[in-house]
């Protein structure tokens, strides 16, 4: 009996380069993977939201909200719990589109922005994520090394970069396999951290008299935060095959950035309601209460999740770098923009171990001002292009000449509104909370809205003019 030909059969996938090899430099950039490089399940985007989140930065969101804006435990606990919910939302919905397209979450703002459009969301990215963020984070881990071992901050702050930096090289398959043995480590750790610390905090202590202010405060630093991952979110699910379930694509990544942030903010909150030693840094201040067995793990998961962070912070940098669309040459690749990210990275945390605190808090709501208006018109953008088939929107991601001036012209039109009216800074009130201190911080809020209504209705305008 012989079998049929099979001449007309779809030819077999070439064998991967890359594939799942963990210990090996990722050779992508901001290309589409193609498919016979696809790997692994939604499953894995939990650990690698919820590992990230599990650290000090974490931690200080709940701190600054009862200390800084004056709330109570359970005033910050809402305000927390709704902004995080929000952003984590985001972060799912988004994490859909690496499947679907195969390239980073900034590349992907090119249906919103255009191709040169985009330029700008993804230099701002990478900035934030490659500098502001691995600085943040970066100062919380030497601040634990320090503490922990008496070593000054500056050699702390090297020792730590240098593995953040080497993560980061590495690349896609290294950091999912390192936020996966890194997340059991330090949720145990941040849990027995958390029973002590509740065990300990007046959690009906009366606040400082924050008010709704305070509450938008806290709501928008929770929010800026969460929402603060979504312009990375593809990156770590493009390689996902095609066919990876979309409700799981969407579930996991969120749950993971809900439960870690939720958990580990709401701790620093009830942190903040204990006497902490005069003139202690940030992080020996929350640790100030625990015994000193747990103090010093807590110190090294503080460092560990540090890492995780800016593992993912130094990588997104680069994955933005490489979606601006520029002739770079062929030795700047990738793996070379994750060091170079975080050599400034480390030039501007080391700049703010004097005032870490407050450089901080002003860094969470300066985050959220962009990121609003950046996720109104993408947002949009994704429910216009629901439709459309994929095969027309790979061309128009990788058409250098595509233009989307509705949708840059939305961006900036919701930072410039927002911005100037309704920011409520340090060293910048704008004109609503001048004269109405009481309404707090509303400028991400306001970015989105009018982002995204500016670009739907332009899109509705200009749609309606092409067919008259």
């Amino acid at each position: 009996m012989t079998t049929a030909s099979t001449s007309t059969d779809i030819a077999p996938l070439p064998p991967p380069a890359y594939g799942d090899k963990v210990i090996a430099v990722e050779p992508a950039g901001s290309e589409p993977i193609p498919d016979s490089e696809r790997h692994g399940g939604p499953r894995q985007l939990l650990w690698t939201w919820a590992s990230p989140n599990i650290e000090f930065a974490t931690v200080y969101i709940g701190v600054i909200s009862v200390l800084f804006f004056g709330l109570n435990f359970w005033q910050a606990a809402a305000a927390l719990l709704l902004g995080t919910a929000l952003g984590s939302l985001t972060q799912g919905v988004l994490s859909l589109d690496g499947p679907r397209f195969g390239v980073p979450q900034m590349a992907i703002g090119r249906f919103a922005f255009g191709y040169k459009g985009n330029v700008l969301p993804a230099g701002v990215n990478a900035l934030v994520a490659g500098v502001g963020w691995f600085a943040v984070n970066s100062v919380s881990a030497a601040f634990a090394l320090n503490t922990l071992t008496d070593l000054r901050p500056l050699p702390s702050l090297l020792l730590v970069v240098a593995a953040e930096i080497v993560i980061g090289f590495i690349g896609h398959n290294f950091v999912h396999a390192f936020e996966k043995y890194a997340f059991p480590v330090l949720a145990v750790v941040f849990l027995l951290a958390g029973v002590w610390t509740f065990g300990k905090a007046d959690l009906s202590a009366s606040g400082g008299g924050g008010g709704i202010g305070g509450f938008l405060l806290a709501f928008s630093t929770a929010w800026g935060y969460a929402a603060g991952w979504n312009p990375g979110a593809s990156d770590y699910s493009r390689y996902l095959p095609r066919t990876a379930d979309r409700l799981r694509t969407v579930l996991h990544p969120a749950l993971g950035l809900f439960l870690s942030v939720s958990v580990v903010s709401l701790i620093g909150a009830a942190s903040a309601t204990i006497a902490a030693p005069a003139g202690a840094t940030p992080t020996a201040a929350f640790t100030g209460h625990l015994p000193s067995w747990l103090g010093d793990l807590v110190l090294l998961a503080i460092i560990l999740g540090a890492v995780s962070a800016n593992a993912l912070n130094i990588y997104s940098s680069a994955m933005s770098v490489t979606s601006l669309g520029l002739r770079l040459p062929s030795w700047l690749g990738r793996s070379t923009l994750v060091v170079v990210s975080g050599l400034a990275g480390t030039a501007a945390a080391w700049s703010s171990l004097s005032d870490a605190g407050h450089a901080y808090e002003a860094f969470l709501l300066v985050i959220a001002y962009w990121i609003g208006p950046w996720l109104g018109v993408v947002l949009v953008e994704r429910w216009r292009r629901a439709r459309t088939p994929d095969a027309e929107l790979a061309d128009r991601l990788a058409n250098g000449n595509f233009t989307n001036w509705p949708g840059f012209a939305a961006l900036l039109t919701g930072i410039a509104v927002s911005v100037p009216l309704f920011s409520n800074q340090e060293k910048y009130v704008g004109w609503a909370p001048e004269r109405w201190p009481s309404l707090g911080d509303v400028t991400c809020v306001v970015g989105f809205v009018v982002s995204a209504a500016v670009y739907a209705i332009a899109c509705r305008v200009f749609a309606s003019r092409r067919t008259v």
